[in-house]
């Protein structure tokens, strides 16, 4: 056997010596630390809302929405199990409310948004004013605001929660606060900040009420639907994203959330979509009818079929490819706004 090279051996004799001063060397770790492209640990994952749903009604007989606080199925990336994370920078779980029970009020740091799944007739109320919520609708739950979640309705209600917790928890930034009563005072008529700021006008003296967080807290899902009718009908389809739109802070035209995008899109039928990958991973909910989507990364490939209120997740730089036969309407979010102010944001479409 050779003896190992002095040099070998001068090196490993600095790392015991180093290593009670809490010091390591790069050289070492340099190609794991800047790597020549993203290697997330993430993998994509589908959850169909069929497989789902009959646990999320067990969990309305095992435990109260007041006992839970927010009674939330988390829907975990198969790589970061026990991480309550769906990418390394986002949250996404499905919440059930079953009728007149109260999700208590609180607020927190991390900002949450609620994209309706099933039913209708439940509300959520953000600092004094309440929405109804209606399949479809994407509503904004801004950092530090009260919040409480009630239902009027006859039947469960199930929305997807997505928030930045994982990114808030990295900067070691997280805060919460519960509220002395179980739902907070209404002091403002459902609507009033749609009114406000929703039709292209805002009041001639005003100032944000949610910091860099839109004004709108609720953004139904009729205005989309019928804004991406339109757009298939008279404007060019994209061959990436079919006809794809992104929701705006009406006082910006920014992101409607600092560290949250979302988007809705319609495929039209027969769409066949060209691959693109994205340094933002992304979370979809399937909103109406069915397709496709054909993930690849290195040697890995995925594919899954997917319909009404199942929900998938392609991480960052994954090559994708969506396409759907008789046409379908997908909403999702992923964190491209803080990747886009850190100038580090990077997207390929695909020939």
């Amino acid at each position: 056997m050779n003896a190992p090279h002095p040099a070998t051996l001068l090196r490993q004799q600095l790392y015991r010596d180093m290593a009670p001063h809490h010091l390591t060397p790069l050289w070492e770790v340099l190609h794991a630390l800047v790597p020549p492209q993203p290697g997330t640990p993430c993998v994509p994952a589908l959850w169909k809302y069929e497989d789902v749903r009959p646990f999320l009604m067990r969990a309305g007989e095992a435990i109260t929405a007041e006992e839970a606080v927010r009674r939330v199925l988390i829907l975990e990336n198969p790589s970061l199990r026990g991480q309550s994370a769906v990418t390394q920078s986002l949250y996404a779980g499905l919440q059930l409310i079953l009728p007149r029970e109260v999700a208590p009020s609180h607020r927190h740091t991390q900002s949450a948004l609620r994209f309706i799944v099933e039913g209708s007739g439940a509300y959520t109320a953000v600092d004094g004013e309440r929405t109804t919520m209606r399949p479809g609708d994407f509503i904004i739950t801004p950092s530090w605001t009260w919040h409480d979640h009630g239902s009027e309705a006859d039947g469960p209600v199930v929305w997807l929660d997505g928030l930045d917790i994982p990114m808030v928890r990295f900067f070691d930034a997280g805060f919460a606060e519960n509220g002395a009563a179980r739902s907070q005072d209404v002091s403002r008529p459902e609507g009033t900040s749609l009114a406000r700021y929703g039709h292209n006008m805002v009041p001639v003296r005003h100032e944000p009420p949610f910091g860099a967080t839109s004004p709108i807290f609720s953004y139904p899902y009729d205005r989309s639907r019928e804004a991406l009718e339109q757009l298939e009908r008279h404007a060019p389809v994209d061959a990436w994203d079919g006809v794809k739109l992104r929701y705006v802070n009406p006082l910006t035209g920014g992101w409607p959330m600092p560290t949250i995008a979302t988007f809705m899109q319609r495929l039209p039928a027969g769409f066949h979509g060209k691959g693109f990958r994205q340094t933002d991973g992304a979370v979809y909910s399937v909103v109406e009818g069915e397709g496709e989507v054909a993930i690849e990364h290195g040697d890995n490939s995925y594919a899954f079929r997917f319909g009404p209120r199942d929900h998938f997740v392609i991480p960052s730089w994954h090559t994708a490819r969506l396409t759907s036969a008789r046409g379908c309407v997908l909403f999702s979010f992923s964190d491209r706004p803080v990747h886009q102010a850190l100038g580090i944001h990077r997207e390929e479409r695909l020939s």
